[in-house]
């Protein structure tokens, strides 16, 4: 159990939480929007202010994104949005995949799109969206993954931006996150 905590104000929501070893130096602030409702909503409707109007889809991976991409799918009124999976599953014909890389998962992993995901995307402007952006590894691998399928990446977009990520240019993100050191 956490013995430190953060306290985050975003999008006029604040939340505790919790901070987490991720190795004997860094740690980081725990930040989780599945489930919260009033969180996803809130966020959704700050960052619809602030994304390219000319976004025709938007693409986020599996599974911390997924809420808050249909939140903003509602705030955009668009009909549907990409999820990129980490696995394939058996209803999933063609799939295309692409390795990812990030700072909260350990070593790497795939992630995929199916045919159905690929043609919302081909030829169309894509922005890819995540709940934080650190270290940018999980945005390269879903950029690759949405010009593999035939897109174009018009931005990037989160709910946060954690350490060094905040001083990018090229990112869209409500809020600030700090890197912690280990205890």
């Amino acid at each position: 159990m956490a013995k430190r905590f953060y306290d985050l104000t975003v999008a006029g929501c604040t939340r505790t939480l919790p901070i987490i070893n991720l190795n004997e130096t860094l740690a980081i602030a725990g930040f989780v929007m599945l489930g919260d409702v009033e969180l996803c909503e809130c966020c959704a409707r700050d960052l619809a202010k602030k994304i390219p109007q000319e976004t025709d889809i938007i693409m986020t991976a599996e599974t911390k994104g997924i809420p808050l991409a249909a939140a903003l799918a509602r705030q955009i009124d668009m009909p549907y949005y990409v999820t990129a999976r980490k696995s394939v599953k058996a209803y999933m014909e063609d799939p295309i995949w692409v390795e990812d890389e990030s700072i909260t998962t350990m070593g790497k992993q795939r992630l995929y799109l199916m045919n159905t995901d690929i043609e919302r995307i081909e030829g169309r402007n894509v922005l890819l969206l995540d709940d934080v952006i650190s270290t940018g590894g999980s945005m390269t691998a879903l950029r690759s993954l949405a010009e593999k399928a035939g897109g174009h990446v018009i931005g990037q977009a989160a709910v946060l931006a954690e350490g060094n990520a905040v001083k990018r240019e090229d990112i869209i993100f409500l809020a600030e996150l700090p890197l912690f050191a280990a205890e």
